[in-house]
């Protein structure tokens, strides 16, 4: 076989390859925290739990996150009926683990949360727990940004639906609310609107002056029923456009 032949081969197939192994961000910070596990027991085992569930129940998407995912499908919160009502008839897997920070997802990441089968699509929303940690939201994004490069690599043809994070702090001039919209503009730069979307969808919890009500977030953190609700109408309408329907 001639070398041009084998050179047109080559070309053929490298164009048929997952060009979907990028992200179109570039770093934030010039580091960001290496890959670790948690070590507290609940941590454990509901990192443990995720291993188990994507091995033996049937979905479509991993919504991967930390206490704000986590809470959202757990018995104990009363949440748990608007994801029952929302997310769970689109397919979607809660893999949110609490306290988790960038390098903490990416180490799940590592050993056995995508031991399943390949998910048509991932969403993550990751990286408050960051700012909480002392980190700057460069370090924060930078941290998101590796995470979505790993996903890249371990799921070349999964969609990535990339969630802004929801406001923290009463008001909009509190330290933490302007450090997340801070965050969320630079991930906002990651999306390519093929493989990977990315939307702000706390907005709806903020009243006309930007104040989060503990109607909604009693800790300015963390959401209650009445919090997921408000949300929950645009998280499914990005899902249905970046996964499409059932």
């Amino acid at each position: 076989m001639s070398f041009v032949r084998l050179a047109a081969i080559a070309i053929v197939l490298f164009a048929a390859l997952p060009a979907k192994a990028q992200i179109k961000c570039g770093a934030f910070n010039p580091s960001a925290a290496p890959p670790a596990p948690r070590t507290e027991s609940d941590a454990v085992k509901t990192f443990e739990r995720i291993n188990a569930k994507v091995k033996t129940q049937p979905h479509r998407l991993l919504y991967f996150g930390d206490s704000i995912t986590e809470r959202w499908d757990e018995p104990l919160w009363d949440a748990k009926r608007v994801w029952d009502a929302n997310l769970a008839p689109r397919g979607v897997l809660n893999a949110g683990v609490s306290g988790d920070r960038t390098e903490h997802l990416r180490w799940r990441l590592d050993h056995g949360n995508l031991d399943g089968p390949a998910p048509k699509g991932v969403i993550v929303m990751i990286g408050t727990n960051d700012l909480g940690h002392g980190r700057s939201p460069a370090e924060a994004a930078e941290g998101v940004r590796q995470v979505l490069l790993e996903l890249r690599q371990k799921l070349p043809n999964a969609r990535i639906l990339l969630l802004g994070l929801t406001p923290r702090g009463g008001a909009p001039w509190d330290p933490l609310r302007i450090a997340v919209s801070q965050v969320n503009q630079m991930l906002g730069s990651c999306a390519d609107g093929q493989m990977l979307w990315a939307t702000d969808i706390g907005q709806p919890l903020l009243d006309a002056k930007g104040m989060l009500s503990q109607d909604l977030s009693p800790d300015y953190l963390h959401f209650n029923a009445a919090g997921y609700e408000r949300i929950a109408p645009g998280l499914d309408q990005w899902i249905d456009k970046a996964f499409g329907s059932q």
